[in-house]
């Protein structure tokens, strides 16, 4: 017998995803969509075509929905199903995920939602059950009225907000927010999370919004999804993206480098492939490789970029996940993508930047540059945003020794990329002098 669950993308059939008697996915788009011109793929490794896709070509997309890693097992055994069972997750989670998407069972359309129906604020003891609940239930996977997934690591759950305060959504209302408590096994994430993440947009990138929270003695983050679009009228829509990994097909098991995943080689190749305005989106990679070398973000592998298509056209999405690892003795110090051969800072030197610029296929000059750039506006923004972060229920130590090792590490790129710039010159100037001694 196969099972089937019905895609759709903003009230549209998009096609269906089945599991055959033996467990295989597959996937096929409906007529409807591929007769419309006008609607585009559900991936960059899911062109519009007929024939259906095997299990091969369409799990790293699908898969990609779902919780990783131990949120995968925690958020399984929560709802009876098998961990290795995407179909079943799906089934049960797939309501509200990144993206525009909404997998839903056969004659289960979407629909907007009935006027009895309401998001469920939570209170001051019902934000604390829900961040109890996280560690061993993620996305509060089995609760009545809920169909909610997101990929990644981490313990989270996507809400909405009710004048200012966080609530559950209603069965199929679209969240417009991810609450993320701190990790337990580490000292002061949430205060990390904050901190890294505003000192990107301090300096000028694009970064997903985000709130650090507290309620009675507990920690929290609150981020706005990029991925939704709220009207003036309040009505929300769903837009869609996908990391990097899903767009060029790799399984999410195997996310890291070393793995088989993807290198920023194969990043900036994806993004002049599929991005509407490619050079703007190759340099907002390129300043976000960069930051996170300063910041000591070694976990930014391929899940952590994502294209967003919205009406802008295909773009790199703002940046997310921003946690300075290297804070963390048992997080390992090796980039999840290496830099020019170079899987850690004090590694990086001036032969490791330029393999790198000929990965990113952007010129050398450049790179210095916006290192140098970057590196100063780190340098003199670590204190105010340090400063802003601390208040009562934070860590104001952690966040302040956290600053400091940045602004170090900021200190110690500027110091490289002027290095290689003053050996490049004097070997050019070397050079030209041997060349002229010798005509």
């Amino acid at each position: 017998m196969t099972r089937t669950l019905d895609i759709w993308w903003d009230g549209r059939l998009v096609g269906q995803l089945t599991q055959d008697k033996h467990g295989e996915l597959g996937f096929a788009y409906a007529p409807e969509w591929m007769s419309d011109e006008a609607t585009p793929p559900l991936s960059a490794s899911l062109p519009k075509r007929a024939e259906p896709f095997t299990r091969r070509e369409c799990r790293p997309f699908f898969g990609g929905l779902l919780p990783e890693e131990s949120q995968r097992d925690a958020a399984a055994q929560a709802l009876g199903v098998s961990r290795a069972n995407d179909f079943a997750l799906l089934d049960r989670l797939g309501g509200d995920v990144a993206g525009a998407l909404q997998l839903l069972p056969p004659g289960e359309g979407p629909a907007p939602l009935a006027p009895d129906q309401h998001p469920t604020r939570l209170d001051d003891a019902g934000l604390i059950r829900v961040l109890d609940a996280l560690p061993v239930r993620p996305l509060l996977a089995g609760e009545e009225g809920l169909r909610l997934s997101l990929a990644g690591a981490q313990s989270k759950v996507p809400v909405v907000l009710v004048d200012g305060a966080v609530a559950l959504p209603a069965p199929g209302q679209p969240t417009t927010h991810i609450l993320k408590p701190p990790i337990s096994r580490f000292a002061a994430t949430t205060e990390n999370e904050a901190f890294v993440m505003r000192l990107a947009a301090a300096i000028g990138l694009d970064v997903a919004p985000l709130e650090a929270r507290t309620v009675k003695d507990r920690t929290f983050l609150l981020v706005q999804r990029y991925d939704r679009a709220i009207g003036d009228d309040g009505f929300v829509r769903r837009i869609h993206q996908e990391d990097f990994c899903q767009a060029l097909g790799v399984p999410p098991e195997t996310k890291y480098a070393s793995e088989g995943g993807p290198t920023f080689k194969d990043c900036f190749a994806l993004l002049r492939r599929v991005a509407a305005r490619p050079a703007v989106d190759v340099l907002k990679l390129l300043d976000a490789v960069i930051f996170n070398v300063i910041a000591g973000n070694a976990d930014a592998h391929g899940k952590n970029f994502s294209i967003l298509y919205d009406a802008e056209g295909p773009r790199l999405a703002p940046l997310y996940d921003l946690l300075a690892t290297v804070a963390y003795p048992d997080l390992s110090p090796k980039f999840a993508m290496k830099i020019g051969k170079r899987a850690t800072l004090a590694e990086l030197d001036a032969k490791g930047w330029t393999a790198f610029a000929a990965d990113a296929g952007v010129g050398l000059p450049l790179i210095r540059r916006r290192v140098a750039e970057i590196s100063k506006g780190v340098i003199a923004r670590t204190g105010e945003v340090a400063a802003d972060l601390v208040r009562p229920g934070f860590d104001r130590t952690s966040i302040e020794s956290l600053a400091a090792m940045v602004r170090e590490r900021a200190e110690r790129c500027a110091l490289t990329v002027a290095e290689s710039g003053r050996s490049a010159n004097q070997q050019r100037d070397g050079g030209n002098v041997e060349g002229s001694n010798g005509q």
